[in-house]
């Protein structure tokens, strides 16, 4: 019974990576898809574990029909046998971590029921069948000699292929790449992360301690190799962030320890202590160097699922034949390399391979990835309706920017950070609703000082007193008034001074007028006394102007009648 209890403790440890990728895969993408990604984690659990139970554990550990499937135990029932049930449970878990790897991958960009299609086919079919292939008795590789005491490839590869293909066939989120560059997309919570990244470190002690199937003297050394492995790469995962990037960046620790945890899940039963932290280094090292490639060839893994489980799972298959002790293999040392090579490539090829040429059809009839709307505004409310403060801050800012509505507020949750946020937006938009009033009123003050001088102008009506009303303000309005009122008073003293101007000027003309009508008046007068009244009419029948050129013509005529014909000669002119 203790060998039982221990592999239900263990199941129930496995079972909490489910929860590690929740808390991780959340973590390291943003915050309008978190719900997306841990409703998918949760959900890609109850498929995988329905599925396994009809028919995925027949598949996989049924009677053996010649090493490439199984053909008994479909709609799985222990009866009576409880050591079978605990063994059901304990590998029902692994193939939901297996599926689950491909949630982080893929996430941000593809439909929640595309994913779980990706669910079916891996925890229904490629799992299973590998599955056989490796860790049934009778399975083909494993009569081969093909060692993976854990599930490197088997659990880990399996998921990575499987979210490689899938990647290449839904493409890049929006903005990752461009011509010139790699664009890093933020995590939305790296410590949502790192706990995250402890859980499975806790889950794996039992993923790898529980694969003993017996509470035996391997299991401590099983834990101890499994946590070597991950503090190397760890380290690793550290120096090689500090020499790459001039800091320690979060990411890299916690992908450099997961591969490390990887990495030796192959291998943890056959190798020493050292050995084991060497594993772990170099599986961090592989990682990062598939992680580099990944992103120069652009292919967009939003959690490095691929890098970490497909590469670090590969190294660690590899690291049997390389350095597991040879009493404890199948075969020698390069043979056993050849085998775990055949194993992996295998791997590789029935689960990318099956998933890329599958997914290829689907994409034609249905098409796996949201649009770039729901991509912009989060699968969080494109494909759950679940509205966040964060996505209600977003739109009353939207709305604010179409409808120019200062009066709109956003809705404040007390107690958290984005409720803060949006405290203080509110204040902000208090403050620019009262400028934006104040601005109104000064601008309908303006037109009204504006009209005022308008109409002065065009009336020819100038009245300083029109600009009392304002010219008592303290502010620019105030001045402008003032200032006006100053130039009209001017405007005013101008027209005065004017008027007064051509008031002397016509008097000073109907003086010349007068002066030049007398001076005619009396040469002629003397000149012809007896015809005055006569002169007199004839003067006043011409113009001033005619009568200066008259002036000189009266010293010459002789006789009234010349004078006569003078003055009608110059009318005609």
């Amino acid at each position: 019974m203790i060998d039982q209890l221990w592999l239900l403790i263990c199941s129930g440890l496995v079972l909490l990576m489910q929860g590690g990728f929740m808390c991780l895969e959340s973590g390291l993408t943003r915050s309008k898809n978190s719900i997306n990604v841990a409703v998918k984690n949760f959900a890609d659990f109850a498929v995988s574990v329905l599925l396994f139970w009809a028919f995925g554990y027949a598949l996989m550990f049924g009677f053996s029909h010649n090493g490439w499937f199984g053909t008994n135990n479909f709609l799985f029932s222990s009866s009576s046998k409880s050591l079978e049930a605990v063994f059901f449970i304990f590998q029902a878990m692994f193939c939901g971590t297996s599926t689950t790897i491909i949630s982080g991958a893929v996430a941000e960009r593809l439909q929640f029921w595309a994913y779980l299609i990706i669910a079916i086919l891996v925890s229904g079919l490629i799992y299973p069948l590998f599955g056989h292939w490796a860790w049934n008795q009778n399975g083909w590789l494993k009569g081969i000699g093909f060692i993976d005491f854990a599930g490197s490839s088997v659990v880990h590869s399996i998921g990575a292929w499987v979210s490689l293909g899938a990647l290449i066939v839904i493409g890049a989120r929006n903005g990752r790449f461009s011509t010139e560059k790699i664009n890093k997309i933020q995590g939305s919570n790296l410590p949502f992360a790192v706990l995250g990244a402890l859980l499975l470190w806790v889950g794996w002690i039992g993923f790898n301690g529980g694969s003993t199937f017996a509470f035996n003297t391997k299991v401590p050394n099983v834990i101890l190799h499994t946590i070597l492995s991950g503090v190397g790469g760890m380290i690793c995962g550290m120096i090689l962030s500090q020499f790459q990037h001039q800091r320690i960046e979060v990411e890299e620790l916690i992908n450099g320890s997961l591969a490390g945890l990887v990495g030796i899940t192959a291998s943890c039963h056959v190798v020493s202590s050292p050995i084991a932290l060497i594993i772990g280094i170099t599986s961090a090292g592989v990682t990062n160097l598939a992680s580099f490639s990944l992103k120069r060839w652009g292919i967009d893994d939003a959690v490095d699922a691929v890098p970490v489980h497909g590469g670090a799972g590969v190294w660690g298959t590899i690291c049997v034949g390389l350095f597991g002790d040879l009493e404890l293999l199948n075969h020698s040392r390069g043979s056993q390399i050849i085998v775990q090579l055949l194993g992996i490539s295998v791997a590789f090829i029935w689960a990318f391979g099956l998933t890329f040429i599958l997914l290829n059809l689907l994409n034609r009839y249905y098409v796996l990835r949201v649009s770039a709307e729901d991509e912009e505004v989060g699968l969080n409310i494109s494909e759950h309706g679940a509205s966040t403060d964060t996505y209600e801050l977003f739109q009353v800012m939207d709305i604010q920017a179409r409808n120019h509505d200062l009066t709109l507020r956003v809705p404040v949750q007390p107690f958290t950070e984005i409720g803060h946020i949006a405290h203080r937006y509110n204040q902000v938009m208090d403050a620019l609703e009262v400028n934006h009033r104040q601005n109104v009123e000064s601008l309908e003050e303006l037109y009204t000082i504006t009209a005022t001088a308008v109409s002065a102008i065009e009336n020819n009506h100038f009245h300083p007193s029109d600009f009392d009303d304002f010219c008592d303000r303290p502010d620019d309005l105030g001045i402008l008034a003032r200032t006006l009122q100053q130039m009209l008073e001017i405007l005013n003293k101008q027209q005065e001074d004017l008027i007064s101007a051509k008031q002397e000027l016509n008097s000073a003309q109907e003086h010349k007028q007068n002066l030049i009508h007398d001076i005619i008046s009396k040469i002629l007068e003397t000149r012809f006394p007896d015809n005055s009244a006569e002169i007199i009419h004839l003067i006043n029948t011409i113009s001033s102007a005619d009568k200066i050129n008259l002036i000189p013509e009266t010293l010459r005529v002789t006789k009234i009648e010349e004078l006569s014909s003078l003055v009608k000669n110059l009318r005609q002119k």
